[in-house]
C-alpha cells in the first residue's frame, strides 16, 4: 500500500468533481464519460480522496472558483513543487495546538493515517549558498502498531535574489538516504515526529507531533493556496484544540529548522 501510494508519485493533485460544489455544471447529456448521478459522483469522489489520504504531498482542489481558475490553481501548485516561478506564495498554513490529538477520538467519517517521521539536515558544501539548506526525510506508515513501509525524500531549499525560498523535492531510495545521512549536520538534532494526516472539508491536514526535540509540541499544517499578499482561507477542524495561527515570525521559534539547532543560536526553517 505504502509503495504504491507514496513511492510511485512525487505528488497527488485531486480535482474535486463538479458534482460537489458546482452541481449546475455536472450534467450527463454533454459528457459521455459520466454515468453516475450527482450524488453517486460525490460519493465516488470522496472514496478516491480516501485512497490517496496519507500521501506526503496530497492536494485537494475544490470548486470554489470557476474551471479556468481551478486549472490555474493546479498549475501553480505543480510549479511550486518543482521549483518553477509561480504567484503561489505558500502551500500550507500552520496552527499551534494546545494539546496532542487522539485520532481514535476523531468524529465518525474522518479517516486518518499515522506516520513516524525522521528528518535529517545535511551539511551544505558550497559556502556561496547563503541561506540555502538541504534535508532528507524518512516517513514510515504505522497501522495497528505495526510499521507498514517507508518512503524517503530529499528536499533542497534555495534563496532567490528576492529573498524567497524555492523548494525542490524528490523521492530517493533507502540506499541514497543512508549515504546522505553520513553527511548530516552534527550541529542539529535529528528531528523525529509523529504525523497524523486526514481530510476535512475537502482540505488536507497533517498534525506534526514532535518527539525530539521539543517533545509534545503539536503543530497543525493545513493545505492552502495563497497568492502573494493574500491571506489563505482555511476551514479548521472543530475537533482539534487550536491555540492560534502561526505567522512567518513564529518560524524562529516553531520552525523545524530552528528547533533542530542544538544550541538554538541559529534560527531558520
Amino acid at each position: 500500500e505504502v509503495d504504491l501510494r507514496d513511492n510511485r508519485y512525487n505528488a497527488v493533485y485531486h480535482l474535486v468533481s463538479a458534482a460537489d460544489g458546482a452541481r449546475e455544471f455536472y450534467q450527463l447529456d454533454n459528457n459521455t464519460a459520466r454515468s453516475e448521478s450527482a450524488e453517486e459522483a460525490c460519493e465516488l469522489d470522496k472514496k478516491t480522496q480516501k485512497c490517496w489520504l496519507g500521501h506526503p504531498h496530497m492536494y485537494v482542489i475544490d470548486n470554489s472558483t470557476d474551471f479556468e481558475t481551478k486549472l490555474q490553481r493546479l498549475v501553480n501548485l505543480i510549479a511550486k513543487l518543482v521549483g518553477l516561478p509561480t504567484n503561489l506564495s505558500r502551500r500550507s498554513a500552520k496552527y499551534l495546538l494546545r494539546q496532542q490529538p487522539n485520532p481514535a477520538l476523531f468524529p465518525p467519517g474522518i479517516d486518518y493515517h499515522v506516520f513516524e517521521v525522521e528528518k535529517v539536515y545535511i551539511v551544505v558544501q558550497d559556502p556561496a549558498q547563503t541561506g540555502s539548506y538541504r534535508f532528507i526525510r524518512k516517513r514510515t506508515m504505522v497501522k495497528d502498531g505495526r510499521k507498514k513501509g517507508s518512503v524517503y525524500q530529499l528536499t533542497e531549499v534555495q534563496l532567490t535574489d528576492k529573498g524567497e525560498e524555492v523548494e525542490q523535492k524528490r523521492i530517493i531510495t533507502a540506499r541514497e538516504y543512508s549515504a546522505a545521512f553520513k553527511s548530516r549536520d552534527l550541529s542539529r538534532h535529528i528531528v523525529r515526529q509523529e504525523r497524523i494526516s486526514f481530510i476535512y472539508e475537502a482540505q488536507s491536514f497533517t498534525v506534526h507531533v514532535y518527539k525530539n526535540p521539543s517533545p509534545g509540541l503539536c503543530i497543525l499544517h493545513a493545505q492552502v493556496e495563497s497568492s502573494h499578499g493574500e491571506s489563505p482561507g482555511v476551514k479548521l477542524p472543530d475537533f482539534l484544540h487550536i491555540e492560534r495561527k502561526l505567522g512567518p515570525e513564529d518560524e524562529l521559534v516553531y520552525g523545524s529548522y530552528a528547533l533542530s539547532v542544538i544550541d538554538r543560536n541559529v534560527s531558520k526553517d
